[in-house]
């Protein structure tokens, strides 16, 4: 199956179920349920079992699914077992701490160094350099990179973008609060974490 014909709610969860199974003790046995792993996830039950059928063929009625099978399955849908090299652009504190996480990997994408326009922010000598903007398009022709993640102010975003479809990159993570314009063979995911939290506001606020 393709994956353009699963729906994109359910390739959003797939890093979830990897993270669940990955988490369960070995002495839980090898064969796990659609029903254990909605209740773990506090989903619901029909939703995992659409998801996991549309991914993988190993479930077995009223015995559940191989976990190690299931965990294969499920991380050759999301590409973990074939690394995508992404680079990120502005080492503020939030490029930092996102250059810094190692939980990317675990999914297949490997953040290989960041870069930056203020000298006093380059980190030449580190496993994950921070290096000048100047290097960003050899770079990443050199190194295959397909991801570029935005982390610089609204003012620059729209020229870091316009550099990193320049450099080759297919898909683009951005973090600044503006809009970016991008060719149509190029995906662009928005991140505005102040508008994440403000919904979460407005949803506790809603429950009071």
């Amino acid at each position: 199956m393709a994956v353009c014909s699963i729906p994109k709610a359910t390739l959003g969860r797939i890093p979830l179920y990897i993270q669940y199974l990955k988490k369960l003790p070995e002495e839980n046995g090898e064969m796990i349920s659609a029903t254990k792993i909605a209740r773990g996830l506090l989903l619901g039950e029909v939703q995992v079992r659409k998801d996991l059928a549309l991914i993988s063929g190993c479930g077995r009625p009223k015995i559940g699914y191989e976990r190690t099978k299931l965990m294969q399955a499920l991380e050759k849908r999301l590409g973990c077992n074939d690394i995508t090299n992404a680079v990120l652009v502005g080492a503020g504190k939030l490029g930092r701490a996102l250059l810094n996480y190692a939980g990317f990997e675990d999914f297949g994408i490997r953040i290989l160094a960041g870069f930056d326009c203020d000298e006093n922010a380059l980190r030449t000598g580190e496993n994950k350099p921070v290096l000048s903007i100047k290097d960003l398009e050899e770079y990443c022709r050199d190194n295959n990179v397909k991801i570029g993640i935005i982390t610089v102010g609204q003012g620059s975003a729209p020229e870091v973008c316009d550099m990193l479809v320049s450099c080759g990159v297919k898909a683009i993570w951005n973090f600044a609060p503006c809009t970016l314009k991008v060719p149509h063979d190029v995906l662009l995911k928005q991140e505005n974490l102040a508008l994440s939290l403000a919904h979460l506001n407005s949803q506790m606020k809603i429950k009071k």
